[in-house]
């Protein structure tokens, strides 16, 4: 197949359907542009994006097949690490090579929220692996600086896949390996990136306080308006929520949305590290739940069926855990044990976040209600081991 053959491809099917760009483009939670590169054949799909438009086309698999038969990407696996090895071969660094990294970064981030993290983990390592190798070989000092840059997402990555499956020290040794690197090439985005994750981490472990100081430090560090100056703000909002400051962290998400409010949709909105003005709705749903306010239930339920729709099953998943939460808040008990136990069944529950489950069944079980049983077997079938 020839490289634009994913792209005539679903061109037919987008027609079929009787859709626009745009349209399929709010059905896909992409961007008009992005979709308009991928049927022209100027940008590759990853495999990820290929099985959300062929779910929502009823392709059939043909668009994941295209996209498996296209050029290769970093997502791949073995036949990509086998090609990057065989670059690695010369004495000097291939210009191509470094294109291939950067390239692999912007992939396995964009894959992210829909694969599992004990699966892309493996790739993430492999990628980071022949990085070092290729640092060791003579570079110029522009080659240097954009494979050290890459190492330092990658290794961010990297420690954000660990937190999710609570490997605590190799995650805390890759967010140092990503912070050191990003401080040697004066990278501010990647740095406040780093302290974000560590937010995050120390958040899901319960200290409220230290995640506030640090979401606080990385918006300091990161760039004006930039996604980790975003993030950052969306995440002091978390911390006030946990700590049950309703005042503050009211004022955090009207800040977010005047930061957000002036933002274009992303080509890659799946990107893990650029910020999809999508997603606010989402962060005001779960900050709003873990702070037991009462409007947290329409968000909540508001994203669970525009996720359910978009296909998007991982994060689907946490946010009906919020809507359990929210549901709680509201005095339904037995709603927040249906959802909690479809969201726990699904399988998509990362181990970083299923301290949301844990907190709704000890509700359910306090509440005293029937349905706490089919939710204790549930937790203790699907709980990470």
């Amino acid at each position: 197949m020839n490289e634009s053959a994913f792209g005539e491809s679903l061109r037919r099917h987008r027609l079929a359907h009787n859709l626009s760009l745009r349209g399929l483009g709010n059905l896909a939670h992409r961007s008009k542009s992005h979709l308009q590169e991928l049927e022209s054949g100027r940008k590759q799909p990853s495999i990820d994006t290929a099985r959300h438009l062929d779910d929502l086309l009823g392709a059939g698999g043909r668009l994941v097949t295209l996209a498996s038969t296209s050029a290769p990407e970093a997502v791949r696996g073995e036949d990509e690490a086998l090609e990057l090895a065989s670059l690695l071969d010369a004495s000097d660094v291939a210009p191509e090579l470094v294109n291939r990294f950067e390239f692999a970064v912007d992939e396995l981030a964009s894959s992210y929220p829909t694969t599992a993290p004990m699966d892309l983990l493996p790739v993430v390592r492999d990628n980071l692996a022949q990085l070092g190798t290729a640092l060791r070989k003579r570079t110029t000092l522009d080659q240097q600086r954009r494979l050290l840059v890459a190492a330092g997402w990658l290794a961010l990555l990297r420690a954000t896949l660990h937190i999710d499956l609570r490997h605590q020290r190799a995650a805390d040794a890759h967010l140092t390996t990503a912070e050191q690197l990003a401080k040697h090439v004066g990278h501010a985005e990647i740095r406040a990136w780093s302290l974000e994750t560590r937010a995050w981490d120390v958040l899901t472990a319960g200290d409220y306080r230290r995640a506030l100081d640090l979401a606080e430090q990385a918006r300091a560090m990161a760039p004006r308006g930039s996604s980790a100056h975003i993030q950052a703000t969306a995440q002091t909002g978390r911390a006030w929520a946990r700590m049950g400051n309703r005042r503050q962290t009211r004022r955090v998400l009207d800040e977010v949305e005047r930061l957000v409010s002036p933002l274009q949709t992303p080509d890659r909105p799946e990107h893990h590290y650029q910020y999809d003005p999508a997603k606010a709705l989402s962060y005001t749903a779960t900050t709003l739940a873990w702070s037991g306010d009462p409007a947290a239930e329409e968000y909540a339920r508001t994203i669970v069926a525009d996720l359910d729709v978009a296909g998007r099953p991982r994060r689907a998943a946490s946010a009906r855990l919020d809507l359990g939460l929210a549901l709680l808040a509201a005095g339904r008990p037995d709603e927040a044990s249906m959802v909690t136990t479809e969201a726990i069944t699904s399988g998509r529950v990362v181990p970083s976040n299923w301290w949301r489950a844990t907190e709704v069944l000890s509700a359910v079980e306090s509440s005293g209600i029937r349905e706490a049983n089919d939710l204790r077997d549930a937790y203790e079938t699907h709980r990470p081991r």
